[in-house]
């Protein structure tokens, strides 16, 4: 199984499928399954039984579902556009990374 290069909080560009060239940030990562869930991006219909016990109400509700990694590259805010990774090792002996082609970090400052 391969390596997954994207977390959580990353912006993500669609490079396939009917959402291509959306941008938005990844919710959530499922590694086991090689899939992410995108903000704004692959909506899908879920139909809600209503329930009255536990006072739902039914009806057509749209939300985001999984789309596999390999249909996303990282976001760079530089170049604007999709970016392939390279990691990085800083003089301090920490790894990030960086954008291939305008070297530009690509991780979140903590």
């Amino acid at each position: 199984m391969a390596r997954v290069r994207i977390k959580k909080g990353d912006t993500v560009i669609v490079i396939r499928g009917k959402d291509k060239g959306k941008v938005g940030k990844v919710l959530r990562v499922f590694p086991d399954e090689q899939r992410l869930i995108v903000e704004k991006v692959n909506f899908v219909k879920e139909f809600i039984r209503r329930d009255r016990s536990r006072n739902i109400q039914g009806g057509i509700m749209e939300k985001e579902a999984p789309i596999h990694i390999s249909n996303v590259m990282l976001f760079c805010s530089e170049c604007n556009r999709g970016a392939r990774i390279k990691n990085k090792i800083l003089e301090d002996g920490s790894k990030i990374r960086v954008c291939h082609r305008c070297e530009a970090s690509l991780d979140r400052m903590r």
